[in-house]
């Protein structure tokens, strides 16, 4: 399983972002997808997150309301809407997999992104 993530760069403050998850290697169809962050000196937090399959997402609270994510199944692609982007979303964004429900625990996905930073300026 091979996941590339894209997207990121520089925006101001209330501006958006798009990012994108492209996976391949296997059926998806049993897989959540979610994006972690992780910004310099914090740790890795969970952000949101999506079933391959069903309407299932998960939203933190820091995103909800600005954020959305969203999937293509026909090109294996999971994306991530960010709106209204504040500085403190500045991190460097991975995507991650694992086979069954979501969790917000970086160590139960197997598969990860190489991560796209995202820079907010003020």
């Amino acid at each position: 399983v091979q996941l590339q993530a894209s997207g990121g760069g520089p925006v101001q403050a209330g501006g958006s972002l798009r990012l994108s998850c492209a996976a391949s290697g296997r059926t998806f169809s049993s897989y959540a997808i979610m994006w972690f962050r992780q910004a310099p000196g914090k740790e890795r937090e969970s952000v949101a997150a999506i079933r391959w399959s069903g309407s299932y997402t998960y939203y933190a609270d820091s995103v909800k309301g600005r954020f959305t994510i969203s999937r293509d199944n026909a090109k294996n692609t999971v994306y991530l809407q960010m709106n209204s982007l504040k500085p403190e979303d500045a991190a460097v964004y991975y995507c991650a997999a694992r086979n069954g429900p979501s969790s917000k625990r970086s160590y139960d996905y197997d598969y990860w992104g190489q991560g796209t930073l995202v820079t907010v300026s003020s």
